[in-house]
């Protein structure tokens, strides 16, 4: 199962640093994705890309994640020569992280 079967994303950015949310369909799913959407496996997952640190943010009340990715953006949107210098596409990459098949089953409550 992907990331974006349970969950929708958007991306913002200031600077250098890239602004990701991750919000459930489902509030039920909320605990899926504190489980397995851990600052470590984005970190992991945009290993190269982002050089900074990744700090997670819970919002229960809304069933979201928020990371904040810090030297992400190649030295920032307005100095950067990348192709997607506002990160808009980091939302995607995220959304298809992996995710066992099975998460539905157990219970993240």
């Amino acid at each position: 199962m992907k990331l974006r079967d349970i969950a929708h994303s958007r991306t913002g950015d200031k600077g250098n640093i890239s602004n990701v949310s991750l919000i459930a369909y489902d509030p039920n799913d909320y605990g899926v994705l504190c489980d397995y959407v851990t600052a470590e496996r984005v970190r992991q997952l945009f290993d190269g890309v982002v050089q900074g640190e990744v700090r997670r943010y819970e919002l229960p009340g809304i069933a979201a994640l928020n990371f904040v990715m810090t030297e992400a953006l190649g030295g920032g949107v307005t100095r950067s020569l990348a192709i997607d210098a506002h990160g808009k596409s980091l939302s995607s990459a995220l959304l298809n992280m992996d995710l066992p098949d099975d998460i539905r089953s157990a219970s993240h409550e």
